[in-house]
């Protein structure tokens, strides 16, 4: 179910988010709409991770009890030398 909604915005926002919606060949009604549910979608507000790290995560397997710290800083040590 649709809803009317007033918003008071200035005027040159109003504008040129009319520009970005027409060159996104989208509405500003629903350009609006799509924000407000990307915000407030409760998934989303656990999810901290973007897309492209999701899709990295468990491509690289490491050993068993592997101390990436130590590694790091052995790699600090042997940069800085």
């Amino acid at each position: 179910m649709e809803t009317k909604l007033t918003l008071r915005l200035r005027k040159s926002v109003i504008e040129r988010a009319k520009v970005y919606a027409k060159n996104q060949k989208t509405s500003l009604s629903q350009m609006i709409e799509n924000y407000l549910a990307s915000i407030t979608a409760t998934e989303k507000q656990h999810d901290t991770t973007t897309p492209l790290v999701d899709s990295l995560s468990g491509v690289i397997e490491l050993e068993q009890g592997y101390d990436y710290k130590k590694d790091y800083l052995d790699h600090l040590e042997n940069k800085h030398q």
